[in-house]
């Protein structure tokens, strides 16, 4: 501290303690400056986030947002993203939007909240619809089939040959058929192995799926007048299936399907 004050005594030692300051000050203000070039030039740096297409109303599931394409890609300045953005459409998966997102509006990690309500509601839209169908162990694999699979749905009736005015001929033989009714249908929920519940006609297991609203509506009519099948599919590169009748001819006899159609009354 004497130190000090002798040295501020002298002119000389005045003029050396403002010299330091001085350089000290200098060196300050140019880093003050280099950090200020680098935050406006990152400012501009472009990045890549997920913007809303349209509204996405509030508990809609970040795996429909990305399926559904609600989502485009926009490069923002930096300086213009939102803190959280998302900028991976695979970070949307196991997320629900907590408030409604704007037609416009970033994606952020605020909006789009991992966990949320797991409400089969949140995993469908647009003319989409979840059903449950009733189904015996073995035609539905239970234990086999598990949620997140894709199966076939394929329908067996008993049907009799149809009259010129469209209704059933009561003096024909009845003729098992057996049709694809929808194609790759994705499994919402499934029980597990040995998990059956009691209905009318015996044990069934439940398979609730995920599909259009017309394709709903015939498979619910199917569930009870006929007998379903649900036909796993493969994971990946799975080929398209044949939606033709199969019949008795068909199988023993190879006869087309179409003339199996036209037997029956029904029009192809």
């Amino acid at each position: 501290m004497q130190a000090a004050q002798r040295l501020l005594s002298t002119r000389g030692g005045t003029i050396a303690v403002s010299a330091v300051a001085a350089a000290l000050a200098a060196v300050i203000l140019v880093a003050y400056l280099h950090r200020y070039r680098d935050s406006v030039r990152n400012s501009g740096v472009p990045v890549t986030v997920l913007v809303a297409k349209g509204l996405i109303e509030k508990g809609t599931s970040g795996d429909i947002i990305a399926s559904q394409d609600l989502y485009q890609v926009s490069t923002l300045p930096k300086g213009e993203v939102t803190e959280g953005a998302i900028t991976d459409p695979a970070t949307l998966k196991g997320r629900v939007t907590t408030t409604d997102v704007f037609p416009g509006e970033q994606l952020t990690a605020a909006n789009v909240e991992t966990g949320g309500s797991t409400s089969l509601a949140n995993r469908i839209t647009g003319d989409e619809r979840a059903v449950t169908i009733p189904i015996d162990a073995a035609h539905g694999m239970a234990g086999n089939i598990s949620a997140g699979d894709h199966v076939d749905i394929y329908a067996g009736f008993n049907v009799k040959k149809l009259k010129a005015d469209g209704t059933p001929d009561t003096a024909a033989a009845e003729r098992p058929v057996l049709k694809l009714l929808v194609a790759d249908v994705l499994v919402l929920e499934a029980p597990d192995e040995g998990s059956t519940s009691i209905g009318a006609g015996g044990t069934k297991t439940q398979l609730t799926l995920r599909m259009g609203d017309q394709d709903a509506a015939s498979t619910a009519f199917a569930a009870d007048n006929g007998v379903l099948w649900a036909i796993l599919r493969p994971k990946v590169n799975a080929d398209t299936t044949s939606p033709e009748i199969i019949s008795l001819e068909t199988v023993l006899f190879g006869v087309p399907s179409v003339a199996v159609v036209r037997s029956l009354g029904g029009q192809k």
